[in-house]
């Protein structure tokens, strides 16, 4: 018969959590101590849309303790208009693990080199047993010509691009909504990015 092993928990020197919440989104933790909280909605002109998702471990199980930031052009394509923010920062929800971003839906972007990028969203993933944080990107399924034509998600094998897809949901409150399950591990790992 195996015997079984009591394991330590993590020390803070180890982990993300809880000090994500409380460091980087306070008022969700419960903490008012910032004026100005950054936030999970960037205002801005253009096709509103709200992108819900996970952070899944290789279990399978949902983090509940995530820090997921966003950074993306505007509905033009520009990084640099001084009346958009272009970035927002979310903590999941502490029972179900979900986060949410709500936002403009962004226009093709130039790249430095003169390609032109697909409209996307560029993600960067904080948690527990995450030392570095995870960069990745979504694209958007209808934009399929577009996506084809980007220097970077053509650089990514064809069977691994799914994972950089978000899959379109339902209007709600005339806001289109979209699903973005991010995979740590396993056969639908997500791709990453070493930036």
């Amino acid at each position: 018969m195996a015997q079984k092993l009591d394991y330590l928990k993590e020390t803070p020197s180890q982990t993300a959590g809880p000090y994500v919440h409380i460091g980087l989104v306070p008022r969700q933790a419960g903490f008012e101590i910032y004026d100005n909280n950054f936030g999970n909605v960037i205002p801005g002109k253009g096709e509103r849309i709200r992108i819900r998702g996970r952070v899944i471990d290789g279990t399978g199980a949902p983090l509940n303790d995530v820090l997921v930031e966003t950074w993306q052009a505007d509905a033009s394509g520009s990084f640099t208009n001084p009346e958009f923010r272009g970035w927002a920062r979310a903590g999941s929800d502490f029972e179900t693990g979900e986060w949410v971003i709500e936002t403009v839906r962004p226009g093709a972007a130039p790249n430095r080199d003169g390609a032109t990028l697909a409209p996307q969203i560029l993600f960067w993933i904080v948690a527990r047993g995450i030392n570095i944080g995870l960069n990745t990107r979504m694209y958007f399924p209808e934009d399929a010509a577009a996506n084809a034509a980007d220097p970077v998600f053509r650089k990514v094998p064809p069977h691994r691009r799914e994972t950089l897809l978000a899959q379109p949901g339902d209007r709600v409150d005339g806001v289109q909504e979209y699903r973005f399950d991010i995979h740590l591990q396993g056969a639908r790992e997500t791709v990453f990015f070493d930036v």
